[in-house]
This record gives C-alpha cells, structure tokens and sequence, in this order.
C-alpha cells in the first residue's frame, strides 16, 4: 500500500506497509482460493482499511493480479473483502499490469528520448513485459506470462530443495513461456532494460552484498550469482545480509525465471527500478501532467483498427449523451462517471463486429471487446463493455449478464437501455438527425419503465424508425419489469 499526496501535479509518498501474504499459495489444482489464503487476504485488506479510514472512494484504488484473474472462487474473495474494505477491488488483466508497471518504471526512472526500453516484472504468479520508447509513458508491446515465483516454487522446487536439475527445468519453462515472443523483442534493439519487484530487487541487493557497487544484473555477474545459489542445499540455507527469511521461500524460484528470460532475449544488462505497479497505479490515480485517459487512445484504435464509420458513431455517442442528460435530470439514483464513460465507449465501438457481418454483429463486436487487449480498462470494466454491446440489439436475455462486484445491477440496467434506444434512433444512419424530436421520461421515476416521446412530423419522414421502436417495445415486453412506452407529440 502506497499513499501519496499531490503537490503542484506532483505525488510525494507519505506512507508505505507491503505484506506478503503470497496469495497464489492457497490455489489448488482447480485454480480454487483455500479458505486458509482468503483469510490471509482479508485480514491484510482489513488492516490497510484502518489507515483509510475516511479517505474519499475517488481517491483509493485497490488492485488485484494474476492469482485473482484465474481463481474460480474469486468471488468468495471479493464478498469477504467487501465487508472489510469499503473501496472496490479492481481485477486487472495481465497486459494491463505490464502496462501499468511499464508506467510506475518511466514516471521513476529518466531515460534517453530516443532509447528503447525493455521493462521486467516477476510477481507471485505471473511475469509481465513490457517494451515502449522514450519518454512515452505509453509502450508499444505488452505480455504476461503465465509463470512467478510463488507457482514455480510450488511447480519446480515443492519440497525447498536446490539442485541443479530442477533449477534448469524452471529455467527452460520460463524461456518456453516467452517462445512466442522473444524475436519479436529481440528486433526492437533495446536499448536499457529495467527490472523491478521482488525478485528482481532481491538480485541487486545480494549483488551489492557481494561488492558489485552499480547493482547493474550482468550476464557473468547472474551466472556467478546461480553458481552461488547452486551451492546451498535448500532455501533456507542461503544467507545474504539483504535476502529475508520470507523472500528465501520464492528466491530462487524467482532467480530461475529470470535467468530463463535474461538468456532467451540474450540481454546485454538490465538496472533495479523501485517503480512498478503501485507507482504506475498511484500515477494514473492523481492524473499525472497531462496523462490522458488510456481508455480514449484504446477506444479511438480499435475504431481505426476496425474502420469503424466514424461519423456513425459519433452520432450514436452524441445521441446517447442526449439521452442519457434527460434520463439522469429525472432519475433517483446516480450513476458515477465511470460507468457513464463506458456507455459512450460501449456506443463508440458497437459496431467492432462489422468487419466479420452484420447478422451477428452484437455477438461479434462483444467477443471482439471482451478478447481483445483494452489498455486502461480493469477486468470488470472490460466485460461491462462487451456485455453492453452484446445486448445492443435484438432480444435481452438479463439472466445471462455477468455478476459484477465493482457495479451495480441497476445502474447496468438503465445504461443498457439507453444504449439499445440510441442505436435504433440512428439506424439509417442520418448524420443530420434532430436530437430534438426525442424527449425521455421516466414513468414515475422507475428506472425500468420508460417513454420516448417523438415530434410527430419528424414520424412522417421516418416511419421505419416507428418500426424499429414497435419492434423493440416487444424485446422490452419479454423482460419482467421492463416498459417501452412511445408518445408523438
């Protein structure tokens, strides 16, 4: 945990605690959380819920990693941790954690404007790569890998035994793992790598403990140090004035992935970088100078990637916004802004699918969404956005929607009949259309029961807009609790 405060667009740490609790542990052979690692988990949140204790919901974020994004039962996890914690937990993908460090590391280090920099993170379950240029906080490639230090010692070193066939097992699994991608790497001629976390940071402090005064991880000086490693009998045996008893457990497990990664990409060196995932967070959390939303540059490439109609869908996000300023000046509840954000980008990108056909396209454009790497968007914010899509159109089954920890079911109701009744109004794609002809209510201020009201002479010119809207009050109809009601004026 990092809190920080913002002086003149700039954060100063004020407080840090980190507890390993290793939470990857408690995961069975079905990718289930033991009740023993939930514990864990919780009492680790309810302690660090006491030093928030009053601080504003927009000013908290809390992160989870790859043990969450692949527990079957991480829904137990995030209800036990709800009643401890009053701040949503976020599910991020594994490219968005390599993007986030990627962030943490260039907002820490300085680096040359025309250098390529490679940046490596070993965490309990997963390793993330990342590749950008310069001082663009934004890179260019971004992996995550499937390998960590906790899993692998579980996997390659169970009974905390070092001998040097297991060592060259894990290290050969962690160079499969980057197979895919190591002559992509290779060809964009790195020109600095960084490293950062615990296994990394752990590496460059037994460096300093051996004398090597820079910390810089060399080849030769990772081969000294593996001839070392090699030479004790266990985990425990190993004594280094930096290496803790905790970090001991996951050190060489750790050390075997990135030797495997260090050898693959045949790089030259590679410095400890103190910034990671947390700073990339806390960045992104105070709105660094001038850092645009991720979430716009990942919305405008996916429309250029699929050659979205541009003014198309600029309609249908001016038509939502109409729509949606009407609904919220009369409704008793209030959405909070980044869910209304992910309405107007659900009307941005709804036609994704349109490249494959258009029979399908709700389909199309949600599997698209939901696959695709979304730089910006956390697991949940991903998946309320292609399931608002997948629903865009034709019939609305609401007992196929996803649970949502971070969202509530009300509110994914009204955003999803918004979206549904602006795409119908722009269906023959008049880029000229009078928003003005349409007016929403609510009929008394239920959520679910809606009337469009429409200017009667803009009916006459547009009769088979009527048609759809008649046809849509019949999909409405079939949801307990829905309405469509259609008045001209």
């Amino acid at each position: 945990m990092i809190i920080a405060r913002c002086i003149n667009g700039t954060s100063q740490i004020i407080y840090k605690n980190k507890k390993n609790i290793h939470l990857a542990t408690g995961l069975n052979e079905n990718n289930e959380l033991s009740e023993s690692s939930i514990k864990r988990g919780v009492e680790c949140l309810a302690l660090f819920s006491e030093r928030l204790k009053d601080f504003p919901i927009e000013n908290v974020r809390i992160v989870a990693t790859h043990t969450l994004r692949i527990a079957k039962n991480k829904q137990v996890f995030l209800k036990a941790a709800a009643k401890v914690i009053p701040y949503p937990i976020e599910i991020i993908s594994g490219q968005e954690e390599a993007r986030l460090i990627y962030l943490g590391t260039m907002t820490t280090e300085s680096t040359n404007i025309t250098n390529t920099n490679f940046v490596i993170d070993i965490g309990g379950g997963s390793t993330e790569i990342a590749i950008g240029k310069g001082n663009n906080l934004k890179p260019y490639i971004v992996a995550s890998r499937p390998m960590g230090c906790v899993t692998y010692t579980k996997q390659f070193f169970s009974q905390k035994k070092i001998d040097k066939i297991s060592f060259q097992r894990a290290k050969l699994a962690a160079a499969q793992q980057i197979e895919s991608i190591i002559n992509t790497i290779k060809k964009q001629n790195i020109s600095i790598a960084f490293g950062t976390s615990g296994t990394i940071k752990s590496i460059y402090n037994i460096l300093l403990d051996l004398g090597v005064s820079d910390g810089i991880i060399t080849q030769k000086r990772l081969n000294d140090l593996i001839s070392y490693i090699l030479e004790f009998d266990s985990f425990y045996d190993i004594q280094y004035p930096s290496l803790s008893d905790e970090r001991k457990n996951v050190f060489v497990s750790g050390l075997a992935i990135f030797s495997g990664v260090f050898d693959a990409l045949e790089l030259q060196d590679l410095r400890y970088c103190p910034g990671a995932l947390r700073e990339g967070v806390l960045y992104e959390l105070i709105d660094g100078p001038n850092y645009r939303d991720i979430r716009e540059t990942t919305a405008e490439s996916l429309s250029q990637h699929y050659n979205i109609d541009e003014r198309h869908a600029k309609q249908v996000v001016k038509t939502t916004k109409y729509l949606y300023s009407q609904w919220k000046a009369q409704s008793p509840i209030t959405i909070p802004m980044h869910l209304e954000s992910i309405l107007y980008w659900a009307a941005q990108l709804h036609e994704v699918g349109l490249k494959i056909n258009f029979s399908s396209i709700h389909k199309h454009s949600s599997y698209i969404l939901q696959n695709s790497n979304l730089p910006g968007f956390n697991e949940e914010q991903q998946l309320l956005l292609s399931s608002l899509v997948r629903y865009h159109r034709k019939s609305i089954n609401i007992d196929n929607l996803p649970y949502f920890s971070l969202f509530e079911y009300k509110h994914i109701i009204s955003l999803l009949q918004i979206l549904r009744l602006s795409i119908l109004i722009n269906n023959q794609r008049n880029n000229d259309l009078n928003l003005n002809a349409f007016r929403l209510k609510l009929i008394d201020q239920k959520l679910t029961n809606i009337t469009l009201e429409i200017d009667e002479k803009f009916i006459e010119n547009n009769k088979l807009i009527l048609l759809d809207l008649e046809q849509e009050q019949k999909y409405w109809k079939a949801v307990n609790d829905w309405k469509l009601s259609i008045k001209i004026f």
